[in-house]
């Protein structure tokens, strides 16, 4: 009988992963202090952003199920 492979919770709730295998994330620096930023900067922060392919098979081992 084998074991299941544990999901890593930590990356589970930053990262997602799309239904064509992409690992999407959220940008950083939106969560505070935003009254300092420009509109223009805020803007370009919105929505999701697939992750760098150096990262890709790193994120994906430790989210083997996603």
């Amino acid at each position: 009988m084998s074991k299941k492979m544990k999901t890593r919770k930590a990356v589970a709730k930053r990262f997602k992963i799309t239904g064509t295998g992409k690992v999407m994330h959220h940008r950083a620096r939106k969560s505070h202090l935003l009254s300092k930023m420009g509109s223009d900067a805020k803007r370009q922060l919105r929505g999701s952003k697939e992750i760098n392919r150096s990262d890709f098979k790193r994120i994906k081992k430790m989210m083997p199920y996603g």
